[in-house]
């Protein structure tokens, strides 16, 4: 699987996506809130489908680690 959130990115997505389950579990939002699962997972896997999808590449360095090895 290749590597498509990198840096920035990756960081923010975790923070909001626990932002979003925090809120949502001590019930300051709604349900929805829920939604913070998705920028939180792909935050942490490091890998986002609709950046695939959209041919957006968020490693354009050349040295970048292209897979998740071990």
């Amino acid at each position: 699987m290749k590597t498509t959130v990198r840096g920035i990115d990756r960081i923010l997505r975790i923070l909001i996506g626990v932002v979003l389950i925090a809120l949502t579990a001590t019930g300051v939002i709604g349900v929805w809130g829920w939604i913070g699962v998705l920028p939180l997972a792909t935050g942490l896997i490091g890998f986002c489908p609709a950046y695939s999808l959209l041919g957006f590449k968020g490693c354009p360095l050349k040295g970048c680690r292209t897979s998740q090895e071990g």
